[in-house]
């Protein structure tokens, strides 16, 4: 049985999107400028700022005109209750079902939030396994989170594939453990010398095809 390892957040998932729309409402709610959406949405890094570091900027920002909590709202449930999943991505993961792939999602971040957007998208049904760095740990591109996404479902890692938006924290990852692996380019063009991925996508529909139609 082959292995899909599937990155959630800008790959499975439009995560930027949901964080977009989540903050557009927070301002609006609060009555703040509509053009802060810019700084905001900079100032979170595609979610790679750190939680408590995004919320000292906006509560610096914002002082008294937010209570915490509101913040704390936004970043604890803000993206997990608007993530949607594109019927060419549930798609694609029931053909790779149907086909024999066992499908897992590996992703950083806290386990609240991560699982929260699994289940309310409804990946929770589609796949086998998930593990999020959080619960394991260990982060990508690190090899364990890999191993322990494997392990979960108990199918070695020989022969799997993955599949992910991040070139540091997927395609990297898996270039270190001898995978292949698919980029979602995401409308981005390939900068890195060092390691390449075995192919690019522009969405993970196509990811999640190549990888079921390539040889085993």
């Amino acid at each position: 049985m082959a292995l899909l390892l599937l990155d959630l957040d800008n790959t499975l998932v439009d995560r930027d999107a949901a964080f977009r729309d989540a903050a557009a409402d927070f301002l609006a709610e609060h009555g703040l400028p509509a053009s802060d959406l810019g700084w905001v949405t900079a100032t979170d890094a595609g979610g790679y700022t750190p939680r408590p570091e995004l919320a000292a900027a906006m509560t610096g920002r914002y002082g008294r005109a937010v209570p915490d909590t509101a913040i704390r709202c936004l970043l604890d449930t803000g993206v997990a209750d608007r993530v949607v999943l594109a019927h060419s991505t549930r798609r694609a993961l029931e053909r790779a079902r149907a086909a024999g792939w066992t499908c897992v999602v590996v992703t950083n971040g806290r386990v609240v939030q991560q699982e929260a957007k699994i289940r309310t998208t409804g990946l929770d049904r589609l796949v086998q396994g998930w593990v999020v760095s959080e619960a394991v740990g260990r982060k990508k591109p690190e090899p364990e989170i890999f191993q322990a996404a494997a392990a979960t479902v108990d199918v070695p890692l020989t022969g799997a594939w993955v599949i992910g938006d991040s070139p540091h924290a997927d395609i990297a990852g898996a270039d270190a453990l001898g995978l292949r692996s698919v980029w979602v380019t995401n409308g981005r063009d390939w900068t890195e010398g060092s390691y390449r991925p075995t192919h690019a996508a522009h969405d993970v529909a196509s990811a999640i095809r190549h990888a079921v139609a390539a040889p085993r």
